[in-house]
């Protein structure tokens, strides 16, 4: 089986056995185009149905066949538990699975997220699979924003999508930084701890997203600009046992959106 996928600028490329698929379409910016040849209807459906999970029904473009190929025992088990929204960090990118192999491409944030993505990949699977690493740090742009953003929690006043002073402080040096990648689309991805209802805490999430984008409207940037989403606590980066962890998942991150 191959495909193929983009969300945005995000393209995937998976392939196992043998099997010849033509090239797949250009993906248009918002869509998951999957192409290639599984064994059957079933291997097709689960994969259609996690990618349709992830990004969205709307979104998944369907170019899969079925046809004979030889897969190696739970593939479509595995290669499901590589649909995961971690994923969602690469842009330009693209996994490929030939049988027992994995192949990842693009472009990520930072070193620890070119890491941790290839970590979760490969103890999802087996050991008979390997994995190979080619991710990339991404752009000066990005690397501008996370300097200046430099680790720091943009605040807002508890359970709610207003911003403290110290918050409004740290937007007004983004915007800064936002003037110099004039011309780039930038994503603004709220994220919030696993304390509450999840439904809860992806609206909490999108609405500060939503606040820091007025906010910076104020300071002179285009709101066309910036594109807004809420994670709520699907994506966290430290662990919620402690206050800590907590406090560093409820975060404001900004990424190039290529």
């Amino acid at each position: 089986m191959r495909y193929r996928a983009s969300l945005l600028s995000l393209c995937l490329l998976a392939g196992a056995g043998a099997a010849q698929v033509p090239p797949p379409a250009t993906p248009k910016p918002g869509q998951i185009v999957v192409n290639g040849t599984v064994p059957d209807e079933a291997s097709k459906a689960a994969l259609l149905g996690r990618l349709r999970e992830l990004y969205g029904a709307e979104r998944v473009v369907d170019q899969l066949g079925i046809g004979s190929v030889s897969v190696p025992p739970n593939w479509g088990g595995y290669v499901q538990k590589l649909i995961g929204p971690n994923l969602k960090l690469i842009s330009k990118g693209q996994v490929k699975v030939d049988g027992n192999n994995v192949s990842l491409r693009g472009e990520v944030a930072n070193e620890a997220q070119r890491q941790q993505i290839a970590s979760d990949i490969a103890t999802s699977l087996n050991p008979t699979y390997t994995v190979n690493n080619g991710l990339r740090v991404s752009a000066a742009e990005q690397n501008l924003l996370d300097q200046t953003l430099a680790m720091r929690i943009i605040e807002f006043d508890s359970g709610k999508a207003t911003l403290t002073a110290s918050g409004r402080g740290i937007l007004d040096e983004m915007a800064a930084a936002l003037r110099k990648v004039q011309g780039k689309k930038v994503e603004v991805i709220g994220h919030t701890d696993n304390v509450g209802l999840r439904q809860s805490n992806l609206g909490l999430s999108q609405a500060r997203a939503e606040a820091v984008r007025l906010y910076l409207g104020e300071k002179g940037i285009s709101p066309d600009m910036i594109a807004v989403s809420g994670q709520g606590p699907d994506r966290p980066v430290a662990d919620n046992a402690s206050a800590d962890g907590r406090a560093r998942n409820r975060r404001i991150e900004f990424r190039i959106a290529q």
